[in-house]
Protein backbone atom coordinates (compact mmCIF):
# COMPACT_ATOMS: atom_id res chain seq x y z
CA UNK A 1 0.00 0.00 0.00
CA UNK A 2 1.35 3.74 -0.65
CA UNK A 3 2.62 5.55 2.48
CA UNK A 4 3.63 8.92 0.78
CA UNK A 5 2.50 10.91 -1.89
CA UNK A 6 4.92 10.08 -4.10
CA UNK A 7 5.02 6.51 -3.84
CA UNK A 8 1.20 7.30 -4.15
CA UNK A 9 1.87 8.88 -7.68
CA UNK A 10 4.27 6.17 -8.86
CA UNK A 11 1.93 3.10 -7.36
CA UNK A 12 -0.96 4.87 -9.82
CA UNK A 13 1.27 5.61 -12.49
CA UNK A 14 2.25 2.34 -12.57
CA UNK A 15 -0.91 0.57 -12.96
CA UNK A 16 -1.78 3.16 -15.23
CA UNK A 17 1.48 2.55 -17.79
CA UNK A 18 0.96 -0.93 -17.39
CA UNK A 19 0.09 -3.25 -20.69
CA UNK A 20 -3.61 -4.74 -20.48
CA UNK A 21 -3.85 -8.00 -20.52
CA UNK A 22 -4.18 -9.05 -24.38
CA UNK A 23 -6.71 -11.44 -26.27
CA UNK A 24 -4.91 -14.59 -26.18
CA UNK A 25 -3.15 -14.37 -22.36
CA UNK A 26 -4.43 -16.96 -20.06
CA UNK A 27 -3.99 -16.72 -16.28
CA UNK A 28 -3.05 -20.00 -14.73
CA UNK A 29 -3.09 -21.69 -11.00
CA UNK A 30 -3.02 -24.31 -9.72
CA UNK A 31 -6.55 -25.72 -11.85
CA UNK A 32 -7.06 -22.46 -12.98
CA UNK A 33 -7.23 -21.40 -16.82
CA UNK A 34 -9.39 -18.26 -17.37
CA UNK A 35 -8.82 -16.75 -21.00
CA UNK A 36 -10.81 -14.24 -23.44
CA UNK A 37 -11.47 -16.76 -26.24
CA UNK A 38 -12.75 -19.53 -23.27
CA UNK A 39 -15.75 -19.74 -25.01
CA UNK A 40 -14.58 -19.25 -29.02
CA UNK A 41 -15.18 -22.87 -29.75
CA UNK A 42 -18.37 -23.65 -27.64
CA UNK A 43 -20.62 -20.50 -27.43
CA UNK A 44 -18.96 -18.21 -29.83
CA UNK A 45 -21.71 -15.69 -29.40
CA UNK A 46 -21.63 -15.32 -25.65
CA UNK A 47 -20.91 -11.80 -26.00
CA UNK A 48 -23.01 -10.50 -28.64
CA UNK A 49 -26.05 -12.53 -27.09
CA UNK A 50 -25.17 -11.01 -23.57
CA UNK A 51 -24.75 -8.05 -25.11
CA UNK A 52 -28.36 -7.82 -26.93
CA UNK A 53 -29.81 -8.95 -23.67
CA UNK A 54 -28.12 -5.74 -22.00
CA UNK A 55 -29.80 -3.66 -24.55
CA UNK A 56 -32.96 -4.74 -24.50
CA UNK A 57 -33.26 -4.44 -20.46
CA UNK A 58 -31.93 -0.56 -20.52
CA UNK A 59 -34.53 0.74 -22.88
CA UNK A 60 -36.73 -0.21 -20.11
CA UNK A 61 -34.54 0.27 -16.80
CA UNK A 62 -31.64 3.06 -17.78
CA UNK A 63 -30.12 2.07 -14.40
CA UNK A 64 -29.63 -1.70 -15.22
CA UNK A 65 -26.10 -1.16 -16.74
CA UNK A 66 -25.30 0.90 -12.99
CA UNK A 67 -26.73 -2.13 -11.18
CA UNK A 68 -25.31 -4.92 -13.34
CA UNK A 69 -21.78 -3.73 -12.56
CA UNK A 70 -22.77 -4.06 -8.65
CA UNK A 71 -23.83 -7.32 -8.75
CA UNK A 72 -20.48 -8.66 -10.36
CA UNK A 73 -18.45 -6.01 -7.54
CA UNK A 74 -20.91 -7.34 -4.76
CA UNK A 75 -20.15 -11.34 -6.21
CA UNK A 76 -16.65 -11.04 -6.55
CA UNK A 77 -15.75 -9.36 -3.16
CA UNK A 78 -17.55 -12.61 -1.20
CA UNK A 79 -15.82 -15.68 -2.03
CA UNK A 80 -14.38 -14.86 -5.13
CA UNK A 81 -16.12 -14.15 -8.66
CA UNK A 82 -18.03 -17.61 -8.51
CA UNK A 83 -21.65 -16.47 -8.82
CA UNK A 84 -22.70 -16.93 -5.26
CA UNK A 85 -24.99 -13.66 -5.16
CA UNK A 86 -27.24 -15.02 -7.41
CA UNK A 87 -28.06 -18.35 -5.17
CA UNK A 88 -31.30 -17.56 -3.86
CA UNK A 89 -31.84 -18.76 -0.26
CA UNK A 90 -32.61 -22.65 0.90
CA UNK A 91 -32.18 -24.42 4.58
CA UNK A 92 -29.39 -24.50 6.21
CA UNK A 93 -27.68 -21.88 3.67
CA UNK A 94 -29.41 -18.25 3.46
CA UNK A 95 -28.49 -16.62 0.48
CA UNK A 96 -26.18 -13.26 -0.10
CA UNK A 97 -29.15 -11.17 -1.36
CA UNK A 98 -30.89 -11.00 1.90
CA UNK A 99 -27.20 -9.60 3.80
CA UNK A 100 -28.33 -6.03 4.53
CA UNK A 101 -25.68 -4.66 1.99
CA UNK A 102 -27.85 -6.96 -0.77
CA UNK A 103 -31.51 -6.76 0.32
CA UNK A 104 -33.51 -4.38 -0.99
CA UNK A 105 -30.50 -2.28 -2.99
CA UNK A 106 -28.73 -5.16 -5.38
CA UNK A 107 -30.80 -5.31 -8.09
CA UNK A 108 -30.56 -6.45 -11.87
CA UNK A 109 -30.99 -10.05 -10.74
CA UNK A 110 -34.20 -10.25 -13.88
CA UNK A 111 -31.81 -9.23 -16.26
CA UNK A 112 -29.00 -12.28 -15.47
CA UNK A 113 -32.11 -14.65 -15.44
CA UNK A 114 -32.68 -13.20 -19.62
CA UNK A 115 -28.74 -13.90 -20.30
CA UNK A 116 -28.63 -17.30 -18.85
CA UNK A 117 -32.23 -17.83 -20.84
CA UNK A 118 -31.08 -16.65 -24.17
CA UNK A 119 -27.32 -18.48 -23.94
CA UNK A 120 -29.25 -21.84 -22.50
CA UNK A 121 -30.63 -21.88 -25.63
CA UNK A 122 -27.78 -21.47 -27.44
CA UNK A 123 -25.65 -23.03 -26.03
CA UNK A 124 -27.18 -25.07 -23.33
CA UNK A 125 -24.84 -26.24 -20.20
CA UNK A 126 -21.67 -23.67 -21.30
CA UNK A 127 -21.69 -20.50 -19.65
CA UNK A 128 -21.65 -19.93 -16.19
CA UNK A 129 -23.33 -17.39 -14.30
CA UNK A 130 -19.97 -16.13 -12.75
CA UNK A 131 -19.22 -15.50 -16.08
CA UNK A 132 -22.51 -13.97 -17.22
CA UNK A 133 -22.01 -11.33 -14.66
CA UNK A 134 -17.95 -10.09 -15.37
CA UNK A 135 -19.53 -9.89 -19.31
CA UNK A 136 -22.61 -7.97 -18.53
CA UNK A 137 -20.42 -5.51 -16.10
CA UNK A 138 -17.77 -4.82 -19.16
CA UNK A 139 -20.58 -4.62 -21.83
CA UNK A 140 -22.50 -2.19 -18.67
CA UNK A 141 -19.76 0.17 -18.81
CA UNK A 142 -18.67 -0.12 -22.48
CA UNK A 143 -22.22 1.14 -23.69
CA UNK A 144 -22.36 3.64 -21.03
CA UNK A 145 -19.31 5.44 -22.85
CA UNK A 146 -16.45 3.75 -20.31
CA UNK A 147 -13.97 1.62 -21.30
CA UNK A 148 -13.97 -1.60 -22.80
CA UNK A 149 -11.60 -4.57 -21.79
CA UNK A 150 -10.53 -8.20 -22.72
CA UNK A 151 -12.74 -10.39 -19.84
CA UNK A 152 -11.25 -13.32 -18.84
CA UNK A 153 -13.56 -16.40 -18.58
CA UNK A 154 -13.73 -19.99 -17.79
CA UNK A 155 -15.35 -19.51 -14.43
CA UNK A 156 -17.25 -22.10 -12.91
CA UNK A 157 -20.04 -21.76 -10.59
CA UNK A 158 -19.94 -22.01 -7.22
CA UNK A 159 -21.66 -24.67 -4.74
CA UNK A 160 -22.11 -22.27 -1.88
CA UNK A 161 -23.55 -18.90 -0.77
CA UNK A 162 -21.94 -16.67 2.16
CA UNK A 163 -23.78 -14.59 4.06
CA UNK A 164 -21.98 -13.93 6.55
CA UNK A 165 -18.89 -12.89 3.98
CA UNK A 166 -21.42 -10.77 2.61
CA UNK A 167 -21.87 -8.91 5.44
CA UNK A 168 -18.23 -7.24 5.55
CA UNK A 169 -18.73 -5.86 2.05
CA UNK A 170 -16.67 -2.05 1.70
CA UNK A 171 -19.64 -0.01 3.22
CA UNK A 172 -21.51 3.60 1.91
CA UNK A 173 -19.87 4.46 5.64
CA UNK A 174 -17.12 2.83 6.03
CA UNK A 175 -14.15 5.34 6.74
CA UNK A 176 -10.90 5.53 4.43
CA UNK A 177 -9.25 3.32 6.70
CA UNK A 178 -11.80 0.52 6.36
CA UNK A 179 -11.88 0.81 2.71
CA UNK A 180 -8.37 0.23 2.23
CA UNK A 181 -8.33 -2.47 4.74
CA UNK A 182 -11.11 -4.51 3.04
CA UNK A 183 -9.25 -4.39 -0.24
CA UNK A 184 -5.86 -4.77 1.03
CA UNK A 185 -7.27 -8.46 2.75
CA UNK A 186 -8.25 -9.30 -0.87
CA UNK A 187 -4.90 -7.89 -2.75
CA UNK A 188 -6.40 -4.93 -4.29
CA UNK A 189 -4.35 -1.88 -3.73
CA UNK A 190 -5.00 1.74 -2.90
CA UNK A 191 -5.30 1.90 -7.50
CA UNK A 192 -7.96 -0.65 -7.54
CA UNK A 193 -9.83 1.49 -4.26
CA UNK A 194 -10.09 4.48 -6.46
CA UNK A 195 -10.48 3.13 -9.82
CA UNK A 196 -13.20 0.59 -8.38
CA UNK A 197 -15.05 3.39 -6.71
CA UNK A 198 -15.01 5.41 -9.85
CA UNK A 199 -18.29 3.29 -10.47
CA UNK A 200 -20.14 5.63 -8.53
CA UNK A 201 -20.05 7.73 -11.60
CA UNK A 202 -23.35 6.74 -12.63
CA UNK A 203 -26.35 5.02 -11.48
CA UNK A 204 -28.55 5.86 -8.11
CA UNK A 205 -28.32 5.96 -4.42
CA UNK A 206 -31.01 6.11 -1.57
CA UNK A 207 -31.44 8.64 0.56
CA UNK A 208 -31.00 6.89 3.48
CA UNK A 209 -27.42 6.44 2.51
CA UNK A 210 -26.69 10.14 2.68
CA UNK A 211 -29.01 11.05 5.67
CA UNK A 212 -26.66 11.08 8.69
CA UNK A 213 -24.33 13.21 6.38
CA UNK A 214 -26.81 16.12 6.09
CA UNK A 215 -28.28 16.00 9.51
CA UNK A 216 -26.40 14.12 12.20
CA UNK A 217 -22.85 13.42 10.73
CA UNK A 218 -20.79 11.23 13.83
CA UNK A 219 -23.48 11.84 15.85
CA UNK A 220 -22.82 15.75 16.27
CA UNK A 221 -25.95 16.78 15.12
CA UNK A 222 -24.64 18.57 12.49
CA UNK A 223 -23.49 17.93 8.75
CA UNK A 224 -20.45 16.77 7.11
CA UNK A 225 -18.12 19.36 6.87
CA UNK A 226 -16.59 18.05 4.05
CA UNK A 227 -19.85 18.33 1.64
CA UNK A 228 -19.83 21.54 -0.35
CA UNK A 229 -22.67 23.87 0.90
CA UNK A 230 -24.15 24.57 -2.11
CA UNK A 231 -24.80 20.32 -2.83
CA UNK A 232 -25.70 20.47 0.73
CA UNK A 233 -28.85 22.26 0.16
CA UNK A 234 -29.57 20.24 -3.16
CA UNK A 235 -29.72 17.32 -1.40
CA UNK A 236 -31.51 18.14 1.63
CA UNK A 237 -34.58 19.44 -0.57
CA UNK A 238 -34.21 16.23 -2.19
CA UNK A 239 -33.79 13.83 1.28
CA UNK A 240 -35.61 16.12 3.57
CA UNK A 241 -34.89 14.74 7.24
CA UNK A 242 -38.26 12.95 7.65
CA UNK A 243 -38.40 12.49 4.05
CA UNK A 244 -38.57 9.07 2.28
CA UNK A 245 -35.56 7.30 2.82
CA UNK A 246 -35.81 5.06 -0.28
CA UNK A 247 -36.38 8.45 -2.63
CA UNK A 248 -33.32 7.76 -5.09
CA UNK A 249 -30.84 10.34 -5.89
CA UNK A 250 -27.91 10.60 -8.97
CA UNK A 251 -24.40 9.61 -7.36
CA UNK A 252 -22.83 11.90 -10.25
CA UNK A 253 -25.34 14.81 -10.51
CA UNK A 254 -24.00 16.27 -13.89
CA UNK A 255 -23.87 12.80 -16.01
CA UNK A 256 -25.91 10.22 -14.21
CA UNK A 257 -26.25 7.95 -16.37
CA UNK A 258 -22.67 7.90 -18.50
CA UNK A 259 -19.45 6.26 -17.33
CA UNK A 260 -16.81 9.36 -17.42
CA UNK A 261 -14.50 11.03 -14.74
CA UNK A 262 -16.72 13.14 -13.38
CA UNK A 263 -17.27 11.25 -10.05
CA UNK A 264 -13.26 12.43 -9.37
CA UNK A 265 -14.21 15.99 -10.39
CA UNK A 266 -17.38 15.45 -8.01
CA UNK A 267 -15.20 14.56 -5.27
CA UNK A 268 -12.13 17.17 -5.66
CA UNK A 269 -14.84 19.98 -5.04
CA UNK A 270 -16.53 17.73 -1.95
CA UNK A 271 -19.43 16.81 -3.65
CA UNK A 272 -19.04 12.94 -3.21
CA UNK A 273 -22.61 11.71 -2.73
CA UNK A 274 -21.33 8.66 0.10
CA UNK A 275 -18.82 9.07 3.13
CA UNK A 276 -16.93 6.26 1.06
CA UNK A 277 -16.53 8.11 -1.87
CA UNK A 278 -15.68 11.86 -0.60
CA UNK A 279 -13.08 9.79 2.19
CA UNK A 280 -10.85 8.99 -0.71
CA UNK A 281 -9.85 12.56 -1.37
CA UNK A 282 -10.62 14.06 2.10
CA UNK A 283 -9.99 11.73 4.82
CA UNK A 284 -6.85 12.47 6.52
CA UNK A 285 -4.94 9.36 5.46
CA UNK A 286 -6.42 10.61 2.16
CA UNK A 287 -3.34 12.69 1.30
CA UNK A 288 -0.40 10.25 1.54
CA UNK A 289 -2.57 7.37 -0.22
CA UNK A 290 -6.06 7.67 -2.56
CA UNK A 291 -5.85 11.98 -2.98
CA UNK A 292 -3.10 11.52 -5.19
CA UNK A 293 -4.78 8.88 -7.60
CA UNK A 294 -8.27 11.10 -7.02
CA UNK A 295 -6.74 14.26 -8.24
CA UNK A 296 -4.69 11.84 -11.11
CA UNK A 297 -8.27 10.83 -12.74
CA UNK A 298 -9.83 14.01 -12.27
CA UNK A 299 -7.52 15.52 -14.54
CA UNK A 300 -7.25 12.92 -16.88
CA UNK A 301 -10.36 10.27 -18.08
CA UNK A 302 -7.84 8.12 -20.11
CA UNK A 303 -5.70 7.51 -16.92
CA UNK A 304 -8.93 6.63 -15.10
CA UNK A 305 -10.29 4.20 -17.66
CA UNK A 306 -7.09 2.65 -18.38
CA UNK A 307 -6.79 1.75 -14.54
CA UNK A 308 -10.69 1.24 -14.64
CA UNK A 309 -9.95 -1.49 -17.14
CA UNK A 310 -7.09 -3.30 -15.34
CA UNK A 311 -8.94 -2.97 -11.99
CA UNK A 312 -11.69 -4.77 -13.00
CA UNK A 313 -9.36 -7.56 -14.45
CA UNK A 314 -7.83 -7.37 -11.15
CA UNK A 315 -11.22 -8.30 -9.15
CA UNK A 316 -12.49 -10.78 -11.68
CA UNK A 317 -9.18 -12.72 -10.98
CA UNK A 318 -10.60 -12.63 -7.06
CA UNK A 319 -10.44 -16.58 -6.67
CA UNK A 320 -12.24 -17.84 -9.52
CA UNK A 321 -13.56 -21.58 -9.84
CA UNK A 322 -11.87 -23.68 -12.13
CA UNK A 323 -12.15 -27.09 -10.37
CA UNK A 324 -14.78 -29.22 -12.08
CA UNK A 325 -15.17 -30.55 -8.31
CA UNK A 326 -15.97 -27.63 -6.65
CA UNK A 327 -18.11 -25.76 -9.23
CA UNK A 328 -20.45 -26.30 -11.95
CA UNK A 329 -22.28 -24.45 -14.77
CA UNK A 330 -25.27 -23.58 -13.44
CA UNK A 331 -28.71 -24.21 -15.57
CA UNK A 332 -30.24 -21.90 -13.33
CA UNK A 333 -28.22 -18.75 -11.64
CA UNK A 334 -30.46 -19.06 -8.66
CA UNK A 335 -29.70 -22.38 -7.78
CA UNK A 336 -27.45 -25.21 -7.91
CA UNK A 337 -27.89 -28.07 -10.36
Amino acid sequence: MAASSSSSGSAATSAITAVLLVASLCVHGAAAQLCEDYYDDTCPDAYDITRQVLIDAHQSDPRIFASLIRLHFHDCFVQGCDGSLLLDSVPGMPSEKTSPPNNGSARGFPVVDAVKAALEDACPGVVSCADILALAAEISVELSGGPSWGVLLGRLDGKTSDFNGSLNLPAPTDNLTVLRSKFDDLKLNDVDLVALSGGHTFGRVQCQLVTDRLYNFSNTNMPDPTLDPAYRDFLSQRCPRNGDPTALNDLDPTTPDTFDKNYYTNIEVNRGFLNSDQELKSAPEAQGTTAPIVDQFASSQDDFFRSFAQSMINMGNLSPVTDPSLGEVRTNCKRVN
